[in-house]
């Protein structure tokens, strides 16, 4: 062997090129012959679609108050399910139609076909560029029921979102899965968001409605009202569901005397109801808007309406994120209280007991805000940052709150009361509040898989829409959720899912979760041990009664009675109905910005 061939050969014996260039071939068709084969299924699957669609051509093709729709077959786990994408129940809202109520959608001709998903609401998407995806002409539906004619209760989903991101068609959301397994009739809306959904300009010019995401969340139900019952869905039997910012839409609906008789059952998760804007807040927000628009300080909402969609989403963002208000509890964008579609703080409706007399499902996550336990390095930071939080609602009382959390000085305990602060305690008032009018169940979700749980995040914000919706993929945290057990997480999601169809269905989850009930709630009632009494969370044997029954989903699931009793009790005194009352200087300024319009 020459020295030019051993340092080409490092001294190791050459392959023979004939049996590596033979392997090669065969890996390359091993891999051919896979992308055949599942070519060959996906075409015989399409192939059976086309021929179930064809077959079903009637069972698909329905007229609304709009026109004729035309949807789909969906393979659910070999199973079909009837889809139809993208049904339009409102006009363009861009342009003249910007900031204003609603319209319905202009009839058409002929048949439309429903098979791809409508446009998303303008919104930003969070990557490396300010890119807007959207468009303002986004009053869409998506309608998905089991392939039977048999007549099903209604659900109507409300998406998260923090009042800014968000769709009908998320693909968790789709409800593919839980049409199916709940045996339901399952619509997903779009709306309006951020600063076009969102934002109170009446401070600007009256030319504008208070609440255009709202009033398009009405129209949607209204819709349901009349066209739902051709899709085989019972109008007089409809949930309003949804999570976190969805979750606010449903109580907020409930407050409004504009949405009786629109549905018939609430199912809210993770609700920051407390975040509900006042007119002072909103007024702050709007001249923050026209500033980051960088338009004259006197302009009206017609320049708005001038302006570029896309560019009125970016100056949202930018409020939203660079002025630091989000440290004072101060969200950007939210319903607001505008004395007529939503008369006062849904809060308040409840505790006056003026909200839609129906059942009520309610509950929150363990971890919801687990994130926040890496946003301050430092103990006397998050104290400092506690206290900010909670003092611009209510000064005097966020000290004894924050000393309920040990001083939040720890990540654990400031995490906690973020998380309590937002979601925890207003859907408590919510859910002792309801008591005294109508039939509700309180939970809290607590399961974590063991990555979740070794990271520290446990049962985060939105965690629980995998089991109910029955779609571990789906979940933006789908890696970190299949490190775990995937019994637990199908035992799981078969008990919520009964729990939640057993409600659509009939108006009370299953008889092992008893009914949410509180001392006063009993005086109202003039309730007393009973032959239902374990049911309905109250003692046998002349014992006092058990209030503030908790549904705990983990594995196993229990039910608690009064969970962290001493914290719920730190917050009986706090004010979380107004933003600014611990912040007079920027108070007095929205104030008088407010005479200076009034007549």
């Amino acid at each position: 062997m020459s020295n030019d061939e051993r340092n080409l050969s490092g001294d190791q014996p050459q392959p023979n090129g004939d049996y590596f260039s033979d392997q090669v071939e065969r890996e390359i068709s091993v891999t051919a012959a896979k992308a055949a084969a599942e070519a060959a299924r996906r075409r015989a699957k399409e192939a059976i679609a086309a021929a179930a669609e064809q077959s079903r051509g009637e069972k698909l093709t329905i007229k609304t108050n709009s026109g004729w729709v035309h949807g789909r077959l969906e393979d659910v786990d070999g199973k079909f399910i009837r889809s139809w994408r993208g049904i339009p129940f409102g006009a363009d809202t861009s342009g003249p139609n910007r900031f204003r109520a609603p319209q319905p959608v202009e009839p058409w001709e002929g048949i439309r076909y429903c098979n791809e998903f409508g446009p998303v609401a303008p919104q930003p998407t969070y990557s490396w560029h300010d890119r807007i995806i959207g468009s303002e002409d986004c009053l869409h539906l998506d309608v998905v029921r089991p392939d039977t004619d048999e007549e099903l209760p209604v659900v109507v989903y409300f998406h998260g979102g923090s009042f800014i991101v968000g769709s009908s068609h998320m693909l968790m959301l789709r409800g593919f899965q839980l049409a199916e397994a709940m045996n339901v009739v399952y619509v997903s809306i779009n709306f309006r968001l951020g600063a076009l959904g969102y934002l109170d300009l009446r401070s600007l010019s009256d030319d504008c409605v208070a609440n255009p995401a709202v009033m398009d969340q009405l129209l949607a139900l209204q819709w349901v009202q009349d066209n739902i019952s051709a899709f085989g869905g019972d109008p007089n039997s409809v949930t309003a569901m949804g999570e976190s910012a969805g979750g606010a839409a449903v109580l907020t609906l409930m407050a409004s005397p504009a949405a009786k008789g629109l549905f018939h059952r609430a199912i809210a998760q993770s609700s920051p109801v407390g975040m509900i804007h006042s007119r002072t807040q909103s007024t702050w927000w709007a001249r923050e808007l026209v500033k980051r628009m960088a338009l004259p300080r006197g302009s009206t909402v017609d320049a708005l309406r001038e302006a570029e969609g896309a560019d009125i989403v970016r100056a949202g963002q930018s409020m939203m994120w660079r002025n630091g208000e989000i440290l004072h509890l101060n969200s950007s964008y939210s319903p607001t209280v505008d004395g007529d579609l939503i008369p006062d703080h849904p809060l308040e409706v409840f505790a006056r007991g003026e909200q839609m007399d129906i059942p009520l499902l309610i509950g929150t996550n363990s971890d919801e805000a687990s994130f926040s336990k890496f946003v301050f390095q430092r103990e006397h930071i998050r104290q400092r940052a506690a206290l900010r939080l909670l003092a611009s609602y209510d000064e005097d009382n966020a000290p004894g709150v924050v000393e309920a959390y040990g001083g939040a000085a720890n990540r654990s305990e400031f995490a906690e009361l973020l998380a309590d602060a937002l979601f925890w305690a207003p859907s408590i008032r919510v859910a002792q509040s309801h008591a005294l009018k109508n039939s509700t169940w309180m939970y809290r979700f607590s399961y974590a898989s063991k990555a979740l749980r070794a990271l520290g995040l446990g049962a985060m914000h939105s965690m629980e829409l995998s089991n109910v919706f029955g779609d571990l993929s789906a979940s933006r945290a789908s890696l970190l959720l299949k490190m775990g057990s995937s019994e637990e997480m199908e035992e799981l999601t078969v008990v919520m899912q009964r729990h939640w169809a057993n409600f659509i269905h009939f108006g009370r989850p299953g008889d092992d979760w008893p009914i949410y009930t509180t001392s006063a709630s009993d005086a109202k009632e003039n309730k007393h041990p009973a032959p239902d009494a374990e049911r309905h969370g109250l003692a046998l044997q002349g014992k006092p009664p058990v209030h503030r029954a908790t549904m705990v989903f983990d594995v196993p699931h229990t039910v608690v009675y009064d969970p962290r009793g001493e914290r719920r009790k730190a917050w009986n005194d706090y004010n979380m109905l107004e933003w600014g009352l611990g912040r007079p200087d920027i108070l007095a300024k929205i104030e008088f910005l407010i005479e200076g319009l009034s007549p």
